[in-house]
């Protein structure tokens, strides 16, 4: 495959799975490979695959038969986390040259050259995932052809996960939970900054897990907090049992990171979370959401939730609906349970009909509106700092408050990548806030 001049790449799932792809882009750029759109006809695609997804072979399938459809001379390789759980189940696909695991994935260029050509059958290099020790750091570039990439980047900072919990895969796609060191962290986040990205989210699979050598994730975002040129730290997601009063607590006091918390929950039925054998109880939660609340009256906060586990009655699906309207939160992430192969929970009794787990999933996502929708209505006629990118939808341009907003204002280069102060006014029929740019006083002080 030494012939190989371009690839494309394309992406599913998380934040982390972004951020991977770029890294494994700039590897094949480095081999002398270019990066160019999925359109392009390349010679490679690379499909980095999801398994959360509820269909993962389906979409999976899917795209390699897009692949092939533009390119019928290309080579397709996949990675990822389900290439890594189904390894030879993928490398069946008729079109699929490559499937490269966890471990392999890293070393995409040279697995690439030792291609001899197109065969019968894909090529599937794969290990143990308990064999999976080592950390890549990466963050994402922008695809070809993207604007507004400079804008905002992912950096992962930590990988893998030890809770092995009974609904989850991923501990046996990303093996266990490891880390860089807080000073290899800082050095990339200064190489963001010094490429004009202002705005880093830190991502992972357990963040809140980081930690090498006696540091933790409360080092790394003191740390953080200190570095130059990036106008605003996210932490994409935090477990709550792992979210301390001392990280609530530098959020709330940084001029650097947003006040914005997303604390997966699962279930508000603390049956369910023993179940589910998560490390939290429904009263940690609501104390870490109040802690939240108390220090940033102003803070977004995000829940995640799944519908449907095995044993979840309809009295403790009530039950968990009702904890979730008891909380000051603003917005769910609703997933409907799907079973995963080999996990604790598809050998379960108890399981829930697949219509019902929808329609509680219908009836989550209802009120996650209504809570969205609460949480902008809280904030009409503030002045807060917008991050605006570079994308044009119809003329207008889109931007985030620091705690979550999305603001849309009439598209203005100047505003392009700048952090400004925007009066919100009013509620536009696409869920924006519509105002205009606030010219502060010599005495006003607002955190950018």
């Amino acid at each position: 495959m030494r012939h190989a001049r371009t690839a494309a790449f394309h992406t599913l799932g998380c934040k982390l799975n972004f951020a991977e792809t770029s890294t494994l882009a700039r590897s094949l750029e480095e081999a002398g490979c270019a990066r160019v759109r999925v359109e392009d006809r390349p010679d490679v695609f690379v499909l980095n695959t999801c398994s959360v997804t509820e269909n993962a072979d389906r979409e999976c399938r899917r795209h390699v038969r897009r692949f092939r459809g533009i390119n019928p001379e290309a080579f397709i390789v996949v990675v990822g986390c389900y290439a890594q759980l189904k390894p030879q189940e993928i490398a069946a696909i008729p079109g699929v040259d490559l499937v490269l695991g966890a471990n392999e994935k890293f070393d995409l260029a040279a697995h690439l050259d030792g291609l001899d050509g197109r065969q019968d059958h894909g090529k599937a290099v794969f290990g143990p995932i308990k064999e999976v020790a080592r950390f890549i750091p990466s963050y994402n570039a922008g695809e070809p052809g993207a604007v507004g990439e400079r804008t905002r980047t992912f950096l992962k900072v930590q990988d893998g996960c030890d809770y092995f919990c009974s609904f989850c895969t991923i501990p046996l796609a990303r093996g266990r939970s490891r880390s860089g060191t807080v000073a290899e962290t800082v050095a990339l986040a200064r190489e963001i900054a010094a490429s004009g990205v202002r705005e880093i989210v830190l991502t992972g699979v357990n963040i809140g897990d980081f930690g090498r050598d006696g540091e933790t994730f409360l080092d790394l975002i003191a740390a953080l907090d200190r570095v130059e040129g990036i106008a605003r730290f996210r932490i994409s997601s935090i477990e709550p049992n792992l979210c301390s009063d001392a990280i609530i607590d530098l959020v709330a006091a940084s001029e650097r990171f947003a006040p914005h918390f997303h604390m997966p929950l699962q279930s508000g039925s603390d049956t369910i979370l023993q179940r589910m054998r998560r490390r939290y109880d429904t009263a940690l939660y609501a104390e870490r959401v109040a802690r939240i609340r108390q220090r940033m009256p102003d803070a977004c906060i995000g829940v995640d939730v799944i519908t449907g586990t095995p044993g979840e009655t309809e009295e403790e699906f009530l039950r968990s609906q009702a904890f979730l309207t008891s909380l000051p939160v603003d917005y769910l992430h609703v997933f409907t349970y799907s079973e995963r192969a080999n996990t604790t929970a598809v050998r379960m009794p108890d399981t829930v009909p697949m219509a019902e787990r929808r329609e509680r999933t219908k009836q989550l996502r209802m009120l996650s509106h209504k809570l969205q929708r609460a949480h902008y209505e809280r904030h009409a006629g503030e002045v807060r700092p917008v991050l605006f990118e570079a994308e044009a939808h119809e003329d207008r341009m889109l931007g985030f408050t620091d705690n979550y907003l999305r603001v849309s204002l009439p598209y203005d280069p100047a505003l392009v990548n700048e952090v400004v102060p925007v009066s919100l006014e009013r509620i536009d029929g696409d869920g924006h806030y519509t105002g205009q740019v606030h010219e502060l006083a010599p005495s006003d002080h607002l955190i950018l």
